[in-house]
């Protein structure tokens, strides 16, 4: 039986075709795990993994952990069905240590051979949920996934290029955000520029830009 019993039967036949990633915001890995472990919290993921490195199997990934809630990705809901969940223990505000970040990338590059999942399907929980979720946050190197083959990150731009700025909304739901605009720019920047601040600016168009780009090159075609 899976470690914790908050689980389902994929939806509709639905397979994962992404890789969702979240950090626990507990003060402890034991604290999380107690928490995704207990029917009454009827939260869960398919991994957890401590700051040691230590990875804790909570369900198997065939089956439908309960770890995205609301939201939706590139047009698609559900994303319980559709998505391998990894809890990162982490209050919300530390960094993440070596031994949790090699043991990551290990998973990642495992659960990607099983299932056909490309860079472009491994994501933020806050991509895509916008302005409900912010995990794995401002501190998660997403650019040394991206080096690894195991995410996607955008080409380095000019800041002078000429750019309509009322481009990027287009741009952000090419990639597969959803939601208010406000919030995807901030999801979109907590991701790839989280020093920036007020309203979208030609680098956000020039990333998101190279972004969609890459996203089309590397997207399996839909079954």
């Amino acid at each position: 039986m899976p470690a914790s019993p908050n689980f389902g039967e994929r939806r509709d036949g639905l397979r994962p075709e992404f890789i969702v990633i979240h950090y626990t915001a507990m003060q402890s890995c034991a604290a999380a795990a107690a928490r995704l472990c207990d029917p009454v919290a009827e939260v869960s993921a398919h991994y957890l993994i401590d700051y040691d490195g230590t990875v804790q199997v909570l369900v198997p990934e065939g089956l439908r952990a309960w770890h995205s809630g609301a939201g939706s990705w590139r047009g698609f809901s559900d994303m319980n069905s559709r998505s391998i969940g990894i809890e990162l223990a982490n209050d919300g505000f530390e960094p993440f240590p070596e031994p949790q970040m090699v043991a990551l990338e290990r998973l990642i590059a495992g659960i990607m051979a099983r299932w056909g999942i490309g860079p472009a399907g491994v994501i933020a929980h806050s991509d895509m949920a916008p302005g409900r979720k912010t995990d794995p946050g401002a501190r998660f190197d997403w650019r040394r996934l991206a080096r690894g083959g195991l995410s996607v990150w955008p080409e380095a731009v000019e800041r002078r290029a000429q750019n309509g700025v009322s481009d990027f909304d287009t741009l952000a739901r090419a990639i597969g955000y959803d939601g208010d605009a406000g919030a995807v720019l901030a999801a979109f920047r907590l991701r790839f520029r989280p020093s920036a601040s007020g309203p979208p600016d030609d680098t956000d168009v020039q990333l998101a830009r190279s972004l969609a780009n890459l996203i089309v090159d590397q997207t399996p075609p839909a079954a």
